[in-house]
């Protein structure tokens, strides 16, 4: 089987959930390329795209400027240097009358790859910003391809708010699979009106494996870590964790704070720090590998992860940070936000507060580390989850699953045409 991963940027430090599954199915004996976008951060890159040599396998796409008449000049001269060495490729990328607004948009036309021998058969559009770049490159390079589109969050949020209700309409007819990765996304998906025939929900896991379990106690110091991990956009909700803590460090003077991430709010994030003089306790660490957020994970004692949704409505699906910290035994507070109810167990794994609630946060902050001994439970409650519905390898067996599932009804088309042509 041979699968084309369509992605905005690789490699992201961020989307190991991505990298799972690349590495799934290498790992399965499949063969698997990624076309993305742009070019990820390379200053920190995790260690499986070196071990896996993945950066061979990645190809880097033209990028489609967002200006009309910008794309038209580039497109030009993309049609200057590369149409001589297919002539028939880019003739096709202009069919107006066949395909319509893909050709209008040069969406086509800057997703050919001429020359390009291989064809797949599956192309997985990772978020559903990507399906359109997806829906481009199977008419283009590989037209017999079933087409995936996997949704995470921002793609039915954010995106929806920018582009409007419609904007997947067409995904919607011409796509094969839709993978929303929670209930609550699938329940989205279907109310923008897609089949529910094919529409399946698959989770985004972790490697458990990965992730040593361990029980949560006082350490002999007293002293109680509290950390953080994601980026710093509206969302990730980091502003009221670091509020929060401010209010307990004001009585507490044994707790610390680690937020491990870096963003467009770090300025701002730091200036809040400041200004409630929490400076020594709250430490922005920037992005670290995964090795070493684990290593941090481990010396911590409760994760907070109160995500919310933004001003432009953009929101998660269900953040992996939460997976990896209940894995590793940690309590956790985060959110009646998207899907995140349907990993952390409210009383049981972790706690629950309604978004942008300072207040909530700061109460159940306080229960937790007033109360060590209930860590412990809550970390093996929610180890027992994430392990039973989360669990990378068991997702990754599920994901090939859909893929021949996928293919087997498409022969099984191609039979029943053949012998109805075969019948007159």
């Amino acid at each position: 089987m041979k699968i084309a991963f369509i992605v905005s940027h690789f490699p992201v430090l961020s989307e190991t959930f991505i990298l799972n599954q690349i590495v799934g199915l290498l790992d399965r004996g499949y063969e698997v390329d990624i076309y993305a976008d742009q070019i990820g951060n390379n200053s920190k890159i995790h260690p499986e795209v070196e071990k896996y040599r993945l950066l061979e396998r990645t190809y880097y796409l033209p990028q489609i400027p967002n200006n009309l008449w910008w794309r038209l000049f580039k497109g030009i001269g993309l049609l200057l240097a590369n149409g001589d060495k297919d002539p028939r490729l880019f003739m096709r990328s202009l069919n107006f009358i066949n395909y319509g607004k893909q050709a209008f948009s040069l969406y086509l036309l800057y997703t050919a790859i001429p020359l390009l021998k291989k064809t797949y058969d599956i192309i997985h559009c990772q978020f559903g910003t990507q399906s359109f770049r997806g829906m481009a490159f199977r008419v283009m390079n590989s037209p017999d391809s079933k087409l995936i589109t996997a949704f995470r969050g921002y793609d039915l949020s954010e995106m929806l708010q920018r582009k409007g209700s419609r904007v997947y309409d067409e995904l919607f007819k011409e796509g094969d699979c839709f993978l929303p990765n929670c209930d609550y996304l699938k329940q989205l998906v279907l109310k923008l009106g897609c089949s529910e025939q094919k529409v399946i929900v698959h989770r985004s896991g972790i490697d458990c494996r990965r992730f040593f379990f361990t029980p949560r106690h006082l350490p002999p110091d007293g002293r109680v870590r509290i950390v953080t991990i994601g980026r710093f956009v509206e969302k990730k909700g980091i502003e009221y964790g670091i509020r929060a803590f401010a209010k307990i460090a004001q009585a507490n003077q044994n707790i610390e704070y680690n937020i491990i991430g870096d963003g467009a709010l770090r300025q701002k994030l730091q200036q809040l720090i400041e200004a409630l003089n929490v400076s020594e306790k709250v430490k922005l660490l920037g992005w670290k590998h995964q090795e070493e957020c684990i290593k941090i994970l481990n010396d911590s004692h409760i994760l907070i992860a109160v995500s919310v949704t933004g001003k432009d409505g953009d929101r998660e699906g269900i953040p992996n940070v939460l997976k990896e910290a209940m894995a590793m035994g940690l309590p956790v507070i985060s959110t009646f936000h998207a899907g995140i109810p349907e990993l952390v167990e409210d009383g049981i794994s972790g706690f629950l507060v309604p978004e942008c609630d300072v207040d909530a946060t700061t109460e159940k902050l306080g229960y937790l580390i007033e109360h060590p001994e209930i860590w412990s439970e809550m970390g093996r409650a929610g180890r027992a989850h994430v392990e039973k519905y989360f669990d990378t390898h068991s997702l990754n067996n599920e994901l090939v699953e859909i893929y021949q599932q996928l293919l087997s009804s498409q022969e099984s088309q191609q039979l029943t045409q053949e012998y109805l042509v075969s019948q007159g």
